[in-house]
């Protein structure tokens, strides 16, 4: 079943036949190491699977989003939560535009694995204590997560993962690399990694990568507003003066004056997600018209990203972007928190890189003898795959006094 927009281009339901332009599974380019197909599974149901029964998944649930995950209330989102929420958003764009939605979700679901403790700044800290060693990047780290990190299969390390997924997790937001890059350089671990199976790093990702991209954005935008409100850090009233926010509030007050606070915050923020989603359905579906991609590869050729806000949109939610940075991310508060992490983080890696046997089990072997940059990046990779809490519990375990985070 499928309805139609005014350039008559088909909106999928789910359920009908994929998209000439999406990425079809039995076209996928396999794997690093080839392994027999799935008589039950796709390729992208494969890599799903293997991805939510990781360990790098299970420990998004104690990894911060914007409040720290054990902080006074539970109801704020973690990377967990974040992630569910964009592969929901983004299995709504993939069945719209009919996509290979098993791969959406794929990629949906793995885009975080690269995250520290305690969010950006675990991140910072991590990034600051390896600049003179290829530098630490979460997008890079989420790649080394899954092709070498995990180690839970007899035959190899990592999970594995089609050259699809991997494709998506690299370059969702973007080529890499060539005229269009959107970043001024390619990560070390990715260039090691593409020396030994290429991923077109100049070329753009697939439509449903690009669709887990925009979810992404759409999700954070929302719940980072609506935890900040739920936090007490904004009020109500301060989402009157942005263009988005303020207008469906305004709608919402209309159509149910005197709601209660709770009632009225849900009912700006579900309203703010479908509006965000409706515009880039729309979008999205006239580039498709006019750039015409006849088959996965066409887009990778685009040129351009073609899961897109409108550009009303897109200048909606830069507003909310500035909003957030101003009114939540830096405030007094956050940031208090922010730099006590990243102290957090750099106390146990200068412990670590000096005193390598305190890394708990297989993670301390070999190292006495290893090169710097080798275990500056060993150190690295266990920092980044720790919870928050087994962050804060191996700093008090080394140290006499650590920062209070709450």
């Amino acid at each position: 079943m499928a309805g139609a927009d005014a350039s008559g281009y088909a909106i999928g339901f789910g359920g009908g036949e994929r998209a000439p332009y999406a990425v079809h599974p039995a076209d996928s380019r396999g794997r690093l190491f080839p392994e027999p197909p799935s008589a039950t599974r796709t390729p992208f149901q494969r890599d799903r699977d293997r991805i939510v029964h990781s360990a790098a998944f299970r420990r998004l649930k104690h990894k911060t989003q914007v409040f720290l995950a054990h902080d006074e209330s539970d109801h704020y989102r973690t990377r967990l939560t974040h992630t569910i929420e964009v592969s929901q958003i983004a299995r709504a764009f993939a069945r719209a535009f009919r996509l290979d939605e098993d791969l959406t979700e794929a990629v949906a679901l793995v885009h975080d694995f690269g995250h520290t403790p305690f969010g950006h700044a675990g991140e910072r800290a991590l990034d600051a204590k390896m600049r003179g060693f290829g530098g630490f990047d979460h997008n890079a780290q989420a790649l080394r997560v899954v092709t070498a990190l995990e180690q839970r299969y007899a035959e190899f390390d990592g999970l594995n993962l089609a050259w699809e997924t991997l494709e998506g997790l690299v370059k969702h937001n973007g080529p890499l690399a060539g005229p269009h890059a959107t970043c001024p350089e390619v990560p070390r671990p990715v260039l090691d990694f593409d020396r030994l199976y290429p991923l077109d790093l100049d070329r753009f990702a697939s439509l449903e990568a690009q669709a887990a991209a925009i979810s992404d954005d759409i999700a954070y935008n929302t719940h980072d507003m609506d935890d900040a409100l739920r936090a007490g850090m904004i009020e109500v009233d301060d989402l009157r003066g942005l263009a988005l926010a303020g207008d469906i509030l305004r709608e919402v007050e209309g159509l149910y004056p005197n709601l209660e606070r709770s009632r009225l915050i849900h009912e700006v923020m579900r309203r703010h997600i479908t509006r965000m989603v409706e515009d880039v359905i729309a979008t999205t579906l006239a580039n498709i018209a006019e750039l015409r991609p006849g088959h996965a590869d066409a887009v990778r050729g685009a040129g351009q990203t073609m899961v897109a806000f409108s550009p009303a949109m897109r200048a909606m939610e830069a507003e909310t972007k500035r909003f957030l940075f101003a009114r939540v991310y830096r405030t007094d508060r956050l940031m208090e928190m922010s730099r006590k992490a990243e102290a957090i983080v750099a106390d146990l890696f200068n412990r670590y890189v000096a005193e390598p046997r305190e890394m708990r089990n297989e993670w301390s072997e070999a190292m006495d003898l290893a090169a710097p940059e080798k275990r500056a990046r060993r150190v690295a990779d266990y920092l980044a795959g720790m919870t928050d809490s087994y962050a804060i519990a191996e700093h008090r375990r080394l140290f006499d006094a650590t920062p209070d985070l709450r």
